[in-house]
């Protein structure tokens, strides 16, 4: 295979460094929650209203990189969401009154979204160019950054400052990356010149409510086990406090080897059996969890469950992408705006069930959405070989 040209691969490095910038940055957050609760003197009620804000705010960004693409590319989109976190990050790890912190927060949410769909527009565009799949290992990344942030938090808290460094810190890094991306990332020609203004509007809506679907199934499954999985094995299975984490640290694991591999797995397999294995292995592992109460059972669930995020969520956007490559920047903003409403429904449907059924049988609503996507699976089709170039 031939070298791509060198503009193509400091590209891809920009792209990667968005994702390291993402997945370390959104990391260090979720963990400094309990210094940042502990700071601020607010309840656990006020942290979820934080959490849903910043959802919301998310959802809210990805439009936001969508108008910014539309205009003048998803370069612009991708570099404006980490500038606005490199901004708020610093913020938020300030000592300031609640008012600046609850909108540091917010803020910080746009940026989040704007960055999510923004890095999945330029990974797309950057994947067409190569004319391989790269998307797993940019989602890779981000997930090594994550648990790297979860380290950097951990280290830190020994710090009478805690995790306002960390905070801090990946605040540079969203600074640095912003300024690798504006460097070196993907200029494609925005939709509004690319088309003209009776051609802009028309998306393939079917294709981005099937391929929302499959993205809002994993995350409300990705949510389910992030917020809860803690929590039901030493609630309710009774586990050492030591051994709780193990269902999230083996799903995260299995999350970080799957995406490293699913770029050659989707090349030797295609799009297709490889979507069906990883839905029904990841429903599996749901439904081992609802109705095997015991911590190994569990914890091998939850490690199953992995399969899902790891390789469903870089394929769809893959293919999402390619529905109509003149509006890739358009479909994906509005596939990623899915993203937040599973994460939502996975974390408080949950959490509600907690106090009725119980939570264990509660993990077979991840493994319905899970199994609905089998329906959609002839949707994937398996990508055209050869590089193009984007719109």
């Amino acid at each position: 295979m031939d070298r791509p040209p060198a503009p193509l691969r400091a590209s891809r490095l920009a792209v990667t460094a968005a994702y390291v910038s993402q997945g370390l940055g959104y990391a260090v957050v979720v963990t400094s929650l309990p210094a940042l609760k502990a700071r601020q003197e607010v309840d656990d009620t006020m942290v979820s209203i934080i959490v849903l804000g910043v959802s919301f705010a998310a959802a809210a960004g990805s439009l936001v990189a969508n108008a910014i693409a539309v205009r003048w590319g998803s370069r612009a989109a991708l570099a404006f969401g980490l500038l606005v976190q490199a901004v708020f990050l610093p913020v938020i790890a300030l000592p300031t009154a609640f008012p600046v912190f609850f909108a540091a927060f917010i803020l910080f949410g746009v940026g989040l979204g704007c960055v999510d769909a923004a890095a999945a527009m330029q990974g797309v565009a950057v994947q067409r160019s190569y004319g391989r799949h790269l998307l797993g290992g940019f989602f890779a990344a981000a997930t090594a950054a994550a648990i790297v942030g979860a380290l950097l938090v951990s280290f830190v808290a020994f710090s009478a400052l805690g995790a306002g460094i960390a905070l801090a810190a990946a605040g540079v890094i969203a600074l640095v990356a912003a300024l690798i991306v504006i460097r070196f990332a993907a200029r494609e020609v925005p939709v509004d010149e690319a088309l003209p203004a009776a051609e802009r509007a028309k998306l393939p809506r079917a294709g981005i409510w099937i391929f929302g679907f499959v993205i809002l199934a994993v995350f409300i499954s990705d949510s389910a086990i992030s917020t809860w999985s803690t929590v039901y094995l030493q609630d309710e299975l009774l586990t050492l406090a030591w051994v709780a984490p193990l269902g999230y640290a083996a799903y995260q694991a299995v999350v970080l080897v799957t995406r490293l591999v699913t770029d050659r797995l989707v090349t030797k397999l295609g799009r297709r059996p490889l979507v069906t294995a990883a839905v029904i292995v990841s429903g599996v592992g749901c439904v081992v969890v609802a109705l095997l109460p015991f911590p190994v059972a569990a914890i091998t669930g939850f490690a199953l469950a992995g399969v899902a995020s790891g390789i469903l969520i870089p394929v769809t956007f893959g293919a999402a992408g390619e529905l109509a490559p003149e509006h890739s920047d358009q479909v994906i903003a509005r596939v990623n705006i899915f993203n937040y409403a599973g994460s939502i429904f996975g974390a408080v449907v949950l959490g509600l069930l907690a106090d009725g059924p119980g939570l264990g049988i509660a993990f077979l609503i991840p493994a319905v959405a899970l199994f609905a996507i089998l329906f959609f699976v002839r949707r994937f089709r398996n990508a055209p070989q050869g590089a193009a170039s984007p719109h």
